[in-house]
């Protein structure tokens, strides 16, 4: 038994499993030969070739979100690995193959994975299912003892999160010099790209092919292009841009979450407002940096705002009202799907000026318009629904409980409160996102943080709240409907 061959084996798979769970497509694919074979002893061969192979993890992947991975136990042989891994993920599209449960399911699936191998690439992957009966594997009776090794700890998951602001500014880069736009057109070689960026010509290789590592820019030959997600999402022009999000995240929140440690120390926000009142009252003081905030609002619900325009039972109620609008992307979105509906949004007076021209960029200014206001010193309009999105989470608890209270008191008997977040899972931990954007509450704000939809939910019944329940949206988003 050749010992070395059957660690490099572990190793193979050991980066096998690293690049899926990072959404590396490319570095998985380089492990396998070029006749892959995936199968599922209980419903035949999946598919072969590494082009088939890419096109199921882009697929599949992307019907995941949250994924975990941890193995169990593994096995080797000079020509054989079997690993045993619970996988963790939240089920978000259909693209998970014989999969017996509901999009927006938190998902625990037990996999036996026997992987084939042939000079040290994968080149038959069999997969037993967690709705399958698994094969015994405490010892295989293929598998030689004295071949079984130990899966040794490897470096790479910690070196990716210790390391993931590489990665982050990379991207926040590209998107602050409008890589994305540029290339909208249609793709340039690297030397015309950085001559448009106005790029050093020691930095911009690495600067392009980092991105085309990341995922974030296809390379042909010397050309560079944009990727169906970085064309649609990051280039400018577009109405389904949402890198005003990140453009914020790159001229705020990167510089304060480098003073994590302090917040964490402290309790006390570490962004521009560490010497004033809250972040708002700075945000809305700079009509700049409050047009900058309100389009970071619009890219970060977005999706989610055109979720809950088809996903809710619209055809119920006659009017909603978006309180804390910014934009205005969500009732313009409901709006939009159900023509029966009108309202508007509810927010500083500051905002009205950036709230109407968003409206009337859609010619809904008849059927939506600005009510002017402070949710914490005036009362809520009323509204057959009305809506919460990325608001709760800014503030304390009392505040939150009067926020749900004078939404309740706004409400007809019928009518609903929608409150959507990045929702912690009950258990707290599945949605990493939420967890650090509750964290990001802690640089942000001086009492807010991020909740669970049982949390919400208790708030609601003790605001009155008759019926509740919480749904998943988008990505990480859900929402607590509250039903008065």
């Amino acid at each position: 038994m050749n010992r070395d061959v059957v660690r490099e084996n572990l190793a193979v798979v050991q980066a096998h499993f690293h690049s899926e769970i990072s959404d590396e497509i490319q570095h998985a694919l380089g492990l396998y030969t070029d006749d892959i074979v995936w199968e599922s002893p209980a419903r035949g061969v999946l598919l072969r070739g590494k082009r088939a192979a890419a096109e199921n993890y882009r697929y599949m992947f992307g019907s995941m979100t949250n994924v975990q991975s941890q193995t169990l136990r593994r096995f080797a042989t000079e020509d054989r690995v079997v690993d045993d891994s619970l996988l963790t993920f939240t089920l978000s599209g259909d693209g998970v193959r014989n999969a017996p449960l509901p999009v927006g399911s938190n998902v625990e699936l037990r996999l036996v994975h026997i992987f084939e191998m042939l000079d040290r690439r994968i080149a038959r992957e069999s997969v037993y299912e967690m709705w399958q009966p698994a094969p015994a594997i405490d010892r295989p009776a293929s598998l030689a003892a004295e071949a079984l090794l130990p899966v040794e700890p490897t470096p790479e998951r910690i070196m990716q999160v210790g390391m993931g602001f590489w990665s982050s500014k990379v991207l926040l880069s590209a998107i602050e010099l409008g890589l994305f736009t540029e290339l909208a057109a249609g793709s340039l070689s690297g030397r015309a790209l950085a001559s448009r960026l106005g790029l050093h010509p020691r930095a911009y290789r690495d600067f392009f092919d980092a991105l085309v590592a990341i995922n974030m820019l296809e390379r042909r030959g010397n050309s560079y292009a944009n990727t169906a997600a970085t064309d649609y999402l990051l280039d400018r022009a577009k109405p389904s841009y949402m890198g005003g999000l990140l453009e914020m995240a790159n001229a705020r929140l990167y510089p304060s979450w480098g003073a994590l440690t302090e917040a964490l120390r402290t309790g006390k926000p570490q962004n521009e407002a560490k010497d004033a009142s809250n972040l708002f009252d700075a945000l809305y003081a700079d009509p700049q940096k409050l047009k900058g905030f309100l389009e970071a609002m619009t890219g970060v619900s977005l999706a989610t705002a055109k979720v809950i325009a088809q996903k809710f039972p619209w055809h119920r109620y006659r009017s909603v009202i978006d309180i804390g609008a910014a934009q205005g992307a969500t009732p313009v979105q409901v709006a939009l799907a159900h023509r029966h509906l009108s309202g508007g949004g509810f927010d500083l007076p500051a905002v009205a000026p950036i709230f109407n021209d968003y409206v009337e960029s859609f010619g809904l200014s008849h059927r939506l318009r600005f009510y002017p206001g402070s949710f914490f010193t005036d009362p809520l309009p009323s509204a057959d629904v009305l809506i919460m999105g990325h608001i709760l989470h800014d503030w304390s608890l009392d505040e939150k409980k009067m926020l749900i209270g004078k939404a309740y008191a706004a409400l007809p008997a019928g009518g609903a409160l929608l409150v959507y977040e990045a929702l912690i899972d009950d258990e707290r931990r599945r949605n990493a996102f939420g967890l650090l954007m509750s964290l990001n509450m802690l640089i942000e704000t001086p009492a807010g943080f991020d909740y669970t939809g049982a949390d919400c939910s208790e708030w609601m019944r003790a605001a009155g709240f008759r019926e509740t329940r919480v749904e998943h949206l988008a990505g990480h988003d859900s929402m607590v409907i509250g039903i008065k």
